[in-house]
């Protein structure tokens, strides 16, 4: 009878220890579908357009382990005129969800919960693709602007002869023009509903890495799996 309650504990731990591999090897690098970039491609808000912001999320998430997915930035763009037709909503290109970081943490089941207070991203869940917080508001270098380009609910801004919001759909890297930036931290000089928003908090000085930094950013931005 002894015996026999030995191997029963015996067999309750290993499977204590089954089921706690199992979750594990829902965390990681291959399970990873959401990210923020580790770094700029090194042209501030020339990011190569959308084609090459979404191929520096495939290149950092494939150096990551998690290259077998269909990477895509989260950046809108504007029309070439008001009336134009030709503009992306970041909201559009990302999938349907749902999105978790390179620890298993869920930042959102859908893009709507994901535009909604019910979003999960935040400092401590907006890791890099290494699986790193990346600094916010109160530390140095602050890096808590992300690029988006876009509306509190994922849209594009209006094109011209509107204010660029998007650093000339992502291809001009000079000091003119601007960008739309969100703080992943949610944290900014007061609790305004702009100063708390991850993805439409306040335009950059310009398109430069010198005109990003000043107010609080790297040049960095959102990656999501879309498939």
């Amino acid at each position: 009878m002894q015996r026999k309650t030995i191997w029963l504990a015996a067999a309750g731990v290993m499977g204590v220890i089954g089921v706690a591999g199992c979750a594990s090897m829902q965390q990681g690098p291959k399970e990873m579908t959401f990210f923020v970039t580790s770094a700029n491609p090194g042209k501030g808000g020339d990011l190569g357009g959308l084609d090459g912001a979404d191929r520096h999320c495939q290149s950092l998430a494939q150096a990551a382990g998690a290259g077998p997915r269909t990477w895509r930035a989260y950046l809108s763009t504007q029309a070439s005129t008001l009336a134009g037709k030709d503009f992306v909503n970041a909201r559009d290109r990302i999938g349907a969800g749902p999105w978790q970081n390179a620890k298993g943490e869920v930042i959102a089941r859908s893009v709507d919960e994901l535009h909604s207070a019910g979003s999960n991203l935040t400092k401590q869940t907006a890791l890099d693709e290494k699986g790193q917080i990346v600094n916010g508001r109160t530390e140095k270098p602050n890096k808590h602007d992300m690029l988006t380009g876009s509306r509190p609910d994922g849209t594009a801004f209006p094109g011209k002869p509107f204010s660029d919001m998007t650093c000339g759909n992502w291809t001009n890297g000079g000091n003119d023009g601007a960008a739309m930036t969100g703080h992943h931290d949610r944290a900014g000089p007061g609790d305004a509903q702009w100063a708390v928003s991850w993805n439409s908090a306040h335009p950059t000085l310009g398109c430069s890495m010198e005109k990003i930094r000043p107010t609080g950013g790297d040049g960095l931005f959102y990656c999501f799996a879309a498939k």
